[in-house]
């Protein structure tokens, strides 16, 4: 089976080698047809403390590695504001 790969935004790296991923995505809801936006925060692993609050990430499923903590930073995606 694949690993998920999700995408999201760094809310906090408050605790050592670890930074909580905001992900957003759109659903369709079943009755209405409006479409929606559904948000949920993800434990990531981040070995190196190389994340910072505002950057935007991958992040991939792996085993897991704590008690909330199943996915790790992937790579990270500088944004240079001009």
């Amino acid at each position: 089976m694949p690993r998920r790969v999700l995408q999201g935004e760094v809310v906090s790296t408050k605790a050592d080698k670890t930074a909580v991923v905001l992900v957003e995505r759109t659903v369709t809801h079943p009755l209405y047809g409006k479409t929606m936006r559904k948000s949920k925060k993800y434990h990531a692993h981040d070995a190196d403390n190389s994340c910072t609050v505002g950057q935007k990430v991958q992040i991939i499923e792996t085993t897991p590695i704590s008690k909330l903590k199943r996915f790790e930073v992937l790579n990270t995606e500088t944004s240079a504001k001009a």
